[in-house]
């Protein structure tokens, strides 16, 4: 990503924060009337609030990971809180608008008691709803990793794969709030499965591989009788892809970059490629995705299964004829209602669907990205059986 893009991004995002924590200050603190001093309080509470949250971004690659984490457990948490406050104002305002049209539509006379009385009565519940929601999120993220059983129907799927396991690992975001203990019970679950095939599809890690790389040792635990495989997803070009590339080797994890592989098993077989992010081609000259040459020369009388971070490769995907794609990106949302802003980028947000002759399953997520919470789309750890239709 180019300098000056870096920087109307920047610029985007300082806007749109500013203008939320603006709108918060607005509804929950100077129109509920506070009395001194926990108004002014509050109000420089804001402040602070917003002003942490762009510098931390700046600096905390700076910082030791040592101290970089608490901190963004507090900055990440109130983020996610932020958006939620947000989110439940927006309807509360629209309901306090469609009351001040009635009045003035009947003749009734302002009342300026009345008014505070309804502001700070919506703000008592949006605050109210809010802090529950964050309070579940954040129990949503540290309760054990739940693993997900989904069965894949497949047509022509030779008899030897049937009952095929695959471990899909995806989005798990290792990086300020997320750390080597979530990767160590991640294996031993994982392990305990006893998958045919592990498929981690991208945005493994928020760091580059000096800061985290000790983090992730334990992938090299993974255990699956037809090995452990990769692919890039858009954070880690962020992260330094290229660096991360080499060191996922080194722990045993293949990674597949615009390739396949022959998978064998009882004298059958079927073909597992792997594309790059489309983000890639925007931050390393050799990167993007290319499932031509990926499947360039296969026999097309083989089943194929692809590996690739977003959904919306699957349309290409169904054109090529894979069978089943495996993607993450989504989150499922992660908060509510990103789940219903998701689909004007990617066409599911989550579960197993199907275009045309080919099926897509997208995960949830395993891990979380920004704020340590899910309200709605809880994070999953899939085990995708594969079963004949």
């Amino acid at each position: 990503m180019s300098v000056s893009r870096m920087l109307v991004f920047l610029g985007l995002v300082l806007s749109v924060s500013a203008g939320i924590h603006y709108y918060l200050w607005a509804r929950l603190v100077r129109d509920i009337g506070w009395p001194p001093p926990y108004g002014r309080v509050l109000g420089w509470g804001v402040v602070a609030l917003a002003l942490a949250l762009p510098l931390f971004l700046l600096v905390s690659r700076a910082l030791p990971r040592e101290v970089a984490s608490p901190i963004s457990w507090v900055v990440y948490t109130w983020l996610g809180l932020m958006f939620l406050l947000f989110a439940l104002l927006v309807p509360a305002d629209l309901v306090r608008g469609l009351a001040w049209l009635i009045e003035r539509l009947a003749g009734t006379p302002a009342d300026p008691a009345r008014r505070q009385f309804l502001a700070r009565l919506f703000g008592g519940i949006v605050g109210a709803g809010a802090l529950g929601a964050a309070g579940y999120g954040i129990w949503s993220v540290l309760r054990p990793i739940a693993v997900k059983p989904v069965k894949v129907p497949l047509a022509n799927l030779p008899d030897p794969f049937a009952g095929f396991v695959i471990a899909q690992i995806t989005d798990v975001h290792v990086g300020p709030t997320i750390g080597r203990s979530f990767i160590e019970e991640l294996v031993a679950k994982t392990n305990a499965m006893e998958p045919d095939l592990v498929a981690i599809t991208g945005d493994l890690v928020d760091g580059t591989v000096e800061r985290l790389g000790p983090l992730l040792e334990p992938l090299s635990r993974l255990k699956a009788r037809h090995g452990v495989y990769f692919v890039t997803g858009n954070h880690e070009y962020f992260s330094g892809a290229a660096d991360w590339v080499q060191h996922l080797a080194t722990l045993g994890v293949r990674v597949l970059r615009n390739e396949r592989v022959s998978i064998e098993r009882d004298g059958a077989a079927l073909d597992l490629a792997g594309v790059d992010d489309p983000t890639g081609g925007n931050f390393l000259p050799d990167h993007g995705p290319d499932l031509a040459g990926a499947l360039a020369g296969r026999d097309p009388a083989r089943l194929l299964l692809l590996l690739a971070h977003q959904p919306r490769q699957v349309h290409e995907a169904a054109d090529h004829g894979v069978a089943l794609q495996l993607s993450g990106h989504t989150h499922g949302g992660q908060i509510f209602p990103f789940n219903f802003l998701v689909p004007l980028q990617q066409p599911f947000v989550a579960g197993l669907h199907r275009v045309r002759d080919t099926a897509i399953y997208v995960s949830r997520g395993t891990g979380y990205w920004g704020p340590p919470m899910r309200v709605g789309a809880p994070a999953e750890l899939t085990r995708l059986e594969l079963v004949r239709a």
